[in-house]
């Protein structure tokens, strides 16, 4: 009996304590979980900044993400991080992002050799700049022809390596950069002198340059041990891009991450700060593109009077940063640029140049129906001086069957180019450069030009070519001033089935200073329409320049 009390008190014991137990195994259970997916995450972010974005991180993005102590905000970075690089936000996917991974996995699959692709040098440089050109590739070393630029005569080398880019953004154009695999274990380093893959630099009498074989030079006269000695150094044929200093700045440059060139400026509209002291003036037109897009040259003035010059080797500069965002209703980024603008004038120059203005234009190509914001950042550099200013971009519903135009752009400079230009120029409308007068403010001594295009115009069946009668007016205070017609459309530049575009300048030397329209109207002899665009302007004098 009193066994069986013993049993039944132990029992009671046992199912007393289990519940204690299996409570706090539990919670150790959970808090180990806990823990450890802390350091998986701790190890993920780790791994993120230290491996994956290593090379393309800037030290500041780098710094303020190593002050971040939450997942959340470290999240959020992230997520801000891609964003700030996609280049089309429009798109479902991050084209930057994913080209970047592409990248890594690349790297890792053709540049391993006992530590993972990535971490050579081959790696970085792909990492951060993509697919060379061209590739010169010597795997196994061995005999080898130096070029007259390294001195010519035969050598032996190491495996060795020449990627050749055309252009890399902020660095230049026509970059060489050589690997060398000197261990012969298929780690290939970023050699900063071509000399470095020759496997007899160091052996006396074997490998020598063409002035060595001659007993023009010696071993130790080559610019490797003697780097102010290049232009001596008998037969070696010179390039730019080999002078010690600017091998040393390509080295160095082509490691650094890129990045967009004025991040103060974009930080300006991303926190909406309302000041202008740079005053500035924007102007955006309009040109149908096709059915579904609009072409939209973005223009911006400043005056030079607003503007600081400083003296740089004795010529005197003002540098401007432009920054634009364009941005649909919904706040979703179409479109980002930035850019410089920098008006230079001699010294004796300068009090002509303070009376001029200086023009920035960026070309657009937008869907013609949604309807956008424009956000501009213009910076004085010298001064540190800043204009922001925010318009509407409202495409204009074209349509398909009337008779339509372009904006009418108001000229002092419209000058026909020999052919189209193979890449996107400012000012640049086809084969015309146009520069647009964004006061509208003429003098009597400089040119007046009109430029306007027409949609759905007829084509004579015969001849193909439309049928215009053009009229423009000039116009002052409701009467007619200046009147030139034309009845065969001698002032169309260029047609087609999709567009005409006319082309007029008008003579305004006569003409008093004082406030002026001018009127446009056209007729399409073929189709019976009419139509007619009109704009203001105003007349001034010549402008004088004080006497020093």
């Amino acid at each position: 009996m009193a066994m069986i009390k013993r049993l039944g008190i132990a029992l009671t014991l046992i199912l007393l304590i289990f519940p204690v137990w299996a409570q706090q195994k539990s919670k150790q259970e959970k808090s180990d979980i806990d823990a450890l997916k802390q350091e998986e995450g701790q190890d993920y972010y780790k791994k993120w900044l230290n491996e994956d974005v290593k090379y393309v991180i800037s030290p500041d993005e780098k710094s303020v993400f190593q002050k971040l102590t939450s997942p959340d905000e470290k999240e959020q970075f992230i997520e801000q991080f891609w964003y700030r690089r996609d280049p089309d936000p429009m798109t479902p996917t991050n084209e930057f992002k994913e080209e970047h991974y592409r990248r890594i996995a690349y790297a890792n699959e053709r540049f391993a050799s006992g530590i993972p692709g990535w971490m050579t040098d081959r790696g970085r440089i792909y990492i951060i700049h993509g697919q060379p050109a061209e590739i010169e590739s010597h795997p196994s070393g061995g005999s080898y022809n130096r070029p007259m630029h390294e001195g010519g005569g035969t050598t032996s080398t190491f495996p060795f390596e020449i990627w050749r880019y055309r252009h890399i953004d902020n660095i230049g154009s026509d970059i060489e950069l050589e690997f060398v695999d000197p261990s012969m274990s298929g780690e290939y380093r970023l050699a900063l002198n071509p000399e470095e893959k020759d496997a007899l630099l160091h052996v006396p009498g074997a490998g020598l340059t063409l002035a060595e074989e001659m007993g023009m030079a010696s071993k130790e006269d080559r610019p490797y041990f003697n780097p102010g000695n290049r232009e001596n150094y008998p037969m070696m044929a010179l390039r730019a891009k080999d002078n010690p200093f600017e091998r040393y700045e390509t080295y160095t440059m082509v490691q650094r991450p890129q990045e967009i060139k004025y991040k103060d400026l974009k930080e300006v509209v991303s926190i909406n700060i309302d000041y202008k002291p740079l005053p500035f003036e924007v102007r955006q037109d309009y040109i149908r593109l096709n059915d579904q897009q609009v072409i939209v040259p973005i223009s911006l003035e400043v005056q030079n009077k607003d503007l600081s010059f400083k003296e740089e080797n004795g010529v005197q500069n003002a540098k401007l940063a432009v920054y634009g965002i364009i941005t649909s209703i919904t706040n979703r980024v179409i479109m980002e640029f930035d850019d410089d603008i920098l008006a230079s004038y001699q010294p004796e120059n300068l009090p002509q140049g303070l009376i001029a203005r200086s023009i920035y234009q960026k070309i657009v190509t937008l869907d013609k129906k949604m309807r956008y914001k424009l956000d501009l950042v213009v910076k004085d550099i010298n001064s540190g001086h800043t204009g922001v200013k925010r318009i509407a971009i409202v495409p204009p519903m074209y349509d398909d069957k009337k008779l339509s135009v372009s904006s009418l752009i108001l000229s002092d400079y419209i000058h026909q180019l020999p052919q189209v230009p193979k890449i996107d120029e400012m000012f640049v409308l086809g084969d015309v450069k146009i520069r647009p007068s964004l006061k509208k403010v003429f003098t009597q001594d400089r040119p007046f030009g009109v430029y306007l295009q027409l949609y759905n115009v007829g084509l004579d069946q015969a001849s193909l070519a439309p049928a215009l009668a053009v009229s423009y007016k000039i116009i002052k205070d409701g009467q007619t001033v200046v009147e030139v017609k034309e009845e065969s459309g001698e002032s169309v530049q260029y047609f087609s089935g999709q567009r005409v575009v006319l082309i007029k300048t008008l003579p305004i030397k006569e003409l008093q200073p004082g406030r002026y329209s001018v009127a446009v109207e056209v007729k399409d002899q073929i189709s019976n329409q009419t139509i007619a665009a009109q704009d203001n302007f105003q007349v001034t004098v010549p402008p004088q320049v004080a006497a020093k």
